[in-house]
């Protein structure tokens, strides 16, 4: 796509994910808008709302004008639905929701529902199945036995993985089950194996009596949800010590303090907050959406007169201001997926404000990141974001009237509100990239790293602070940046001076307890949640772990993700391990299995840039993939051949009985020189046609599992490596994402 004379500056790397993720393209995949046309479209969108409240068009023209340059300028943007669907037909502009899942069959059925029509809308939901009776319990209209809330699970799981694969993102899910739920162990484990759950986060949903117990190695009671009796006592210290075994094995559960939720609950007169949306940093009634964006606080820095760089407070007020006023406008012109979903969100005007770019802020000020001036720096920060986001509010409130629900609010009477919360500190993975700077309050992922570009190439990035600092001091060359991209960090290359390593530090430099406490100082000054990884090393300990936990608990958190580096990497492979066959004697030749006299099979038509290709999948006795044909149209000489043989090899591959997994990771990715637009997808070569081909027969026929026990999508995911281009896959923002092609595992 060729750059318009009056578009937007954009890296290369935020050129490709917008071309890729956000712009808008016909019914043959084709972009047909530039950056600049997404951005007009979206502030046109959003400043509308203002006329709804009497402003004349003058007015309102100015402020989508006002919009424009906030995003464009990367000063702000909002979440990625917003940027999506703003003045598009489906208009969706909403990242995550919270669903209710009653203890009845209509109530779980129609959970399901509604969550597909969120996923098909590019929203995420999250979920509290602690109301669900416990497995072996009675089910009083049959007198049968309930099979428990994480049977029920798998099924939600399964909706999303056959939503989600014709949409522009993903389905994501977080389920919480409260920790005095008598099924509270098998839920803990429930992720054990990678082949299960992969479309759900899973948090335990903590409560001070528990950790209390957990304090006192006591042991506390489990309540029957159905019953509201005790079903039995525990010890504290036996599920809290299971929680964190399972952390370290692979990162889950998180967990989440809901009493401390509920304490800040803007609305207790309507009920409980049980559960939150995907990535944990937004506490939602059943049946409420909040709209998030961030300000990009890289551009939050002047330079005094002395040229030493300081924040920009009249910029970061001016910013948060236009901000909250977006917000509250998306609230208005979306269009919601459910009738019950509009009203409640529309009863309490949720809106989550928080910020991207903090490791570059903090760079720019050579402020260390673990310092103790970083934690004094975030609190007073985010107290001022907090203050001037409530005071827009305020205003706001005066023009337009406070949130419908204002009389059963902690604010009656104290103070004349439009938004029952304001601000939330949310995952940027995407729009991180877009905007060119760090992703959320987390350290850079890396100082350099390897980017695939188109053919195969790979591409050294550098932190563009690391390059022009280097660069300054005569420090720079080739050589060294390609050994730093190879850890991603400078801590221990003694060619830098020591205040450059101490500037310059990534998430893996950091210590846990600096996480923490980091997590804890923006904590303080937020209505909702704070979404962000506590990244280990692979050496840590349980014990580690556990001291996290007590200490994010103890500074206020409202819950913790944790991610031990290769942590998941390890579980597949001692996974994979415990499933494999006896192994043949290496001495021995692998024969591929006969072909019988007839097979069945079908064969699907994937548009590439040489042509129609037709690729033909038959199957073996037992239903698993045998052979593979290939024609391509009227394509002859090389193309046709290649094909052939890349046919004839995956074959004899398959009949080796090589998984069909393997064999689609050595060839989806692979790019010629006319990629093409198929079925809302990019294919990037007939090699990666083919691929795309075997991996949608083996969703289609096995229903989310390869055979081996292992999910396709979440193994890829849980090895670190991205599913779309190969990339590595970086656990940051309580999240998973790719810096070098924009996927996320959280849409």
């Amino acid at each position: 796509m060729e750059k318009a004379e009056s578009d937007v500056d954009l890296s290369p790397n935020a050129a490709t994910v917008l071309e890729k993720r956000y712009l808008k393209k016909n019914e043959e995949g084709k972009v047909i808008e530039t950056p600049s046309d997404l951005f007009r479209r979206v502030a046109r969108h959003v400043a509308a709302a203002d006329a709804g409240y009497g402003k004349p068009e003058v007015w309102v023209q100015q402020i989508e004008q006002e919009f424009y340059e906030l995003m464009t300028s990367f000063a702000f943007l909002p979440n990625s639905p917003t940027l999506m669907n703003a003045g598009r037909r489906l208009g969706q502009l909403s990242a995550c929701f919270v669903l209710p899942v009653d203890d009845s069959m209509e109530s779980i059925f129609d959970g399901v529902k509604y969550a597909a029509i969120i996923h098909k809308s590019g929203g995420g939901t999250g979920f509290s199945f602690s109301r669900l009776r416990p497995k072996g319990d009675v089910v009083g209209s049959t007198k049968g036995i309930s099979s428990g809330p994480i049977s029920f699970m798998t099924v939600f799981d399964t909706a999303t993985e056959a939503v989600k694969q014709g949409g522009t993102r993903r389905g994501a899910n977080m389920g919480i089950l409260r920790v005095d739920h008598p099924d509270i162990l098998d839920f803990i484990t429930c992720k054990d194996h990678n082949s299960r759950l992969n479309n759900f986060n899973i948090s335990v949903g903590l409560t001070e009596a528990f950790m209390k117990a957990v304090e006192d190695n006591g042991e506390y009671e489990l309540l029957n949800p159905r019953t509201k009796n005790v079903a039995g006592k525990i010890g504290a210290r036996q599920v809290f010590d299971k929680i964190v075994n399972q952390a370290w094995k692979n990162g889950e559960p998180g967990i989440v303090f809901l009493d401390r939720i509920n304490a800040s609950n803007p609305t207790p007169a309507l009920g409980e907050i049980e559960s939150t949306n995907p990535c944990g940093e937004q506490p939602l009634m059943p049946f409420e959406s909040c709209n998030l964006g961030s300000i990009n606080l890289s551009k939050m820095i002047q330079r005094n007169q002395d040229g030493k760089a300081e924040v920009d407070w009249q910029r970061l007020k001016d910013t948060a201001w236009k901000a909250v006023h977006f917000l509250d406008n998306v609230i208005d012109v979306n269009k919601y997926p459910l009738q019950m979903i509009d009203e409640t969100t529309k009863s309490n005007r949720k809106i989550g404000l928080g910020v991207m770019g903090w490791a570059d802020m903090l760079i720019q000020l050579r402020v260390p990141y673990g310092s103790e001036d970083a934690i004094k720096l975030a609190e007073k920060l985010m107290g001022f974001i907090q203050t001037e986001s409530r005071l827009a509010s305020c205003v706001l409130a005066e023009e337009r009237g406070v949130f419908p629900n204002y009389e059963n609010s902690i604010y009656n009477g104290e103070m004349a509100v439009r938004n029952a919360t304001v601000t939330t500190i949310a995952p940027t993975g995407t729009l991180s990239i877009i905007a060119g700077c760090s992703s959320g309050i987390e350290p850079l992922f890396a100082v350099s790293f390897v980017r695939n570009v188109m053919e195969g190439t790979k591409m050294i990035e550098v932190n563009s602070y690391f390059e022009k600092e280097a660069k300054d001091a005569g420090l720079w060359s080739r050589e060294i940046m390609e050994r730093v991209a190879e850890i991603g960090s400078v801590a221990h290359f003694n060619e830098f001076p020591e205040d450059m390593r101490n500037i310059f530090v990534t998430a893996h430099d950091i210590t846990p307890t600096d996480h923490i406490k980091m997590q804890s100082a923006f904590q303080k000054y937020i209505d909702n949640a704070v979404s962000k990884t506590v990244n280990f090393a692979h050496e840590a300990t349980t014990k580690d772990v556990e001291e996290a936990y007590i200490l994010a608990h103890k500074l206020g958190c409202k819950g913790v993700t944790v991610y031990r580096d290769g942590s998941r990497e390890e579980q597949v492979l001692s996974t994979k391990k415990a499933e494999e066959k006896p192994q043949h004697d290496t001495r021995a030749r692998i024969v591929p299995k006969k072909r019988p006299a007839v097979i069945k099979g079908t064969t699907r038509l994937i548009k590439t840039g040489c042509g129609n290709l037709y690729v033909t999948i038959n199957e073996d006795e037992n239903g698993k993939p045998f052979e593979v044909f290939t024609n391509i149209g009227k394509a002859g000489g090389c193309v046709a051949s290649q094909a052939e043989a890349i046919g004839r090899l995956i074959s004899l591959g398959l009949r080796a009985e090589i998984e069909p997994d393997e064999i689609v990771k050595q060839l989806k990715g692979i790019s010629c020189h006319q990629p093409e637009w198929y079925e809302g997808g990019r294919v990037l070569s007939c090699s990666d046609a083919i691929a795309k081909a075997i991996e949608k027969y083996a969703h289609r026929h096995e229903k989310g599992d390869n055979g081996n026990g292992k999910s396709k999508n979440g193994a890829v995911m849980q090895i670190g490596a991205c599913p779309e281009c190969g990339g590595t896959v970086e656990h940051e923002g309580g999240c998973a994402v790719c810096h070098s092609c924009g996927f996320t595992k959280c849409g």
